[in-house]
C-alpha cells in the first residue's frame, strides 16, 4: 500500500501544466498606441508563426512608411507596439500558409486594440 502511495506521489508531482508561451513583442517606437492579436484556426487552436503585416504611414502627408511582420507564439500570440496616435488606418495581413485573414485598426480612435481572428 505504502509502494502504490509513494507512486501514485511520484506521477502526481512529475505532471505539470504547459507554461503560458512569452509573447513575442515589436516595438515600432513611433508612439503610444499598440494591438495585441490571437490567431486561431477554423478548429479553434491557436496557430504557431502565423505572420503578422502592417505598412505604418504616418507623419506631415503620411511620407513616413514603415513595414512591420511580427510572427505568433505556440499560443498564437503576439503584440505591435510603439504605434503612432496619428497615422493612416493601418491595415493588418495575417497568414500562415495559404489561410488569411484581415484587419484594420484606426489608431485616432483606437490607439490599444485587440483582436482575435480566425484564418480561412
Amino acid at each position: 500500500m505504502l509502494n502504490l502511495m509513494l507512486a501514485v506521489l511520484a506521477f502526481g508531482g512529475s505532471v505539470q501544466a504547459s507554461a503560458p508561451q512569452e509573447v513575442p513583442v515589436l516595438n515600432a517606437n513611433l508612439g503610444d498606441c499598440s494591438t495585441d492579436f490571437v490567431i486561431r484556426g477554423s478548429d479553434g487552436q491557436p496557430i504557431y508563426n502565423a505572420l503578422i503585416h502592417v505598412r505604418v504611414r504616418y507623419g506631415v502627408f503620411s511620407l513616413k512608411r514603415s513595414d512591420l511582420e511580427i510572427g505568433t507564439n505556440a499560443d498564437g500570440k503576439a503584440r505591435i507596439e510603439g504605434l503612432p496616435n496619428k497615422a493612416k488606418p493601418l491595415a493588418y495581413d495575417v497568414r500562415k500558409d495559404n489561410r488569411r485573414a484581415a484587419v484594420e485598426q484606426n489608431v485616432s480612435d483606437n490607439c490599444r486594440a485587440m483582436f482575435d481572428l480566425t484564418l480561412e
